[in-house]
């Protein structure tokens, strides 16, 4: 269910959000409002029909993005003759599932150091591990099913760009091994990690081989072939009004079945029992014309390595198959009540903001043209901690936010959830993520007010790094808080 419009008692909120767009310093100078709000990994598909009447199922999930389709896929390959249903308000890949930065990496949005004291020691390390397999796990899938997403494994390199970043990359390599990863994350010096990515102002780097590269259009919609093939319904441009124990009710009918997931991301709140479950913050991203041969060698961008740099508020970044820098990051404010809206996938101030630090790492692209520009929701929540589990009383079953790194995590909570459903016993069930619970959002206006304070301290800890030269203490009260890292 869509928010209404605001009422008049809101006004000031929107005028708030305008000014904290204006508070971030975005300029928007650069002619960017023709471009569309149309992800470069978008793929043309003829759409599926609608749900029109009232249908049984073993299985139905709400919402066919990457979590619904993996979970589809693993139920119908161990058990062929389960009769699935996906329902999905747009079309398949429509939210965050398309309009991802392309990553498939090991990243967990919470530190291990805040898993194994939440947990235990052993249970941050089975996690990482499960991670790591589950971006060669994609790859398999890919490759066995045909299916051609630009799937690139060449891993992932965080520029240190700052004497404060060094510093925390250092602290990074530290902290893992002394976890028990000792070759999870590889230092590398000024001149290693700059043959890697030759941005401007790099002192160091991080670096993992875990994490891959995709194209998500192609991911999505080929991951949708091959469920339907397997046999499962997917039912196209049919928004879900509400779910319970044993149906999801639909404008034109109802689907019966005793086992229902509910695989939302960032649109969760957009039922009202579960207004507060998540936050949808926003992620904007651009996407250049073709880099040609020389600029790509010169810049050392010629490869699929995933990279960003290593500031509080994320960047990230990679060229894809054909030449292009793929360039998003955060900073568009947080919208009262959990509004999510098509409207909020473009701010000029943000993706100008956006285009800017793209130049500040690689001033040689100030020239360049910007083919696309988009954004989508992200679902957050309030303990920034994935989660995935069942409720085998009620039959309601769930998995997502993923903060942003779901590409790879919703793969692993489809064999998760295959696995409470059919009742398989796996290792990957005892992961700290299985029926992980996170404290409720606060209520309006506290929530609005939280989350966008969240936002500036992001931005006022990179701000205190560059002119303090050290790691950020605004950001570290900050990380303190989410468990984020």
């Amino acid at each position: 269910m869509m928010d209404g419009p605001i009422s008049p008692p809101f006004t000031a909120y929107e005028n708030l959000e305008r000014l904290h767009i204006q508070a971030l310093d975005m300029p928007a100078t650069r002619a960017l409002t023709a471009l569309p709000n149309v992800p470069l990994w978008y793929e043309d598909a003829e759409r599926g029909k609608a749900l029109d009447s009232d249908v049984d199922a073993d299985v139905a999930i709400v919402g066919a993005g990457y979590t619904g389709l993996w979970t589809a896929y693993y139920l119908l390959k161990a058990a062929p003759a389960l009769r699935v249903v996906l329902i999905e308000r747009d079309y398949a890949g429509y939210g965050a599932s398309g309009r991802n930065g392309g990553w498939a990496s090991a990243i967990f949005p919470v530190s291990l150091l805040h898993v194994a004291r939440s947990s235990s020691h052993a249970a941050a390390l089975a996690l990482q591990a499960a991670m790591n397999a589950t971006v060669d796990e994609i790859g398999r899938v890919l490759r066995d099913e045909g299916i051609d997403a630009n799937y690139a494994k060449q891993g992932f390199l965080s520029l240190a760009r700052s004497p404060a970043q060094l510093s925390r990359a250092h602290a990074a390599v530290r902290a893992s091994a002394a976890l028990g990863l000792p070759d999870q994350w590889r230092f590398l010096d000024a001149r290693d990690a700059s043959a890697r990515v030759g941005a401007e102002g790099v002192v160091g780097g991080l670096y993992t081989e875990h994490c891959a590269l995709v194209h998500p259009g192609r991911l999505v919609r080929g991951l949708a072939r091959i469920v339907e093939a397997l046999g499962a319904r997917i039912y196209e441009r049919t928004p879900a009004t509400s779910f319970n124990s044993g149906s999801v009710i639909t404008p034109r009918g109802k689907v019966r079945a005793p086992i229902i997931v509910r695989a939302t991301e960032g649109f969760t709140p957009q039922f009202k029992e579960h207004r507060r479950t998540v936050i949808p913050l926003y992620s904007l991203v651009l996407a250049t014309e073709p880099l040609p041969q020389h600029v790509r060698t010169e810049l050392n961008l010629d490869h699929r390595i995933a990279f960003n740099d290593m500031r509080h508020l994320r960047v990230y970044a990679q060229v894809t198959a054909d030449g292009r820098l793929v360039f998003g990051g955060r900073g568009a404010p947080y919208h009262f009540g959990s509004k999510v809206s098509v409207a909020y996938d473009i701010v000029d101030a943000v993706h100008e903001k956006i285009r800017a630090t793209m130049t500040e790492f690689f001033p040689a692209l100030s020239g360049v043209r910007v083919t696309h520009r988009w954004g989508g929701a992200l679902g957050v929540p309030r303990d920034w901690h994935p989660s995935v589990g069942l409720d085998r009383v009620s039959g309601l079953a769930w998995a997502g936010q993923y903060v942003g790194d779901g590409v790879a995590t919703s793969n692993l909570a489809g064999r998760i959830l295959r696995n409470l459903i059919l009742e398989r016993d796996e290792e990957i069930n005892r992961l700290p993520i299985v029926n992980h619970r996170s404290p409720q959002w606060a209520p309006e206006p506290f929530r609005w007010l939280g989350v966008n304070l969240g936002l500036c301290a992001a931005t006022i800890g990179d701000a205190e790094e560059r002119l303090a030269k050290r790691p950020s203490r605004v950001a570290h009260v900050l990380e303190s808080l989410t468990g984020a890292h």
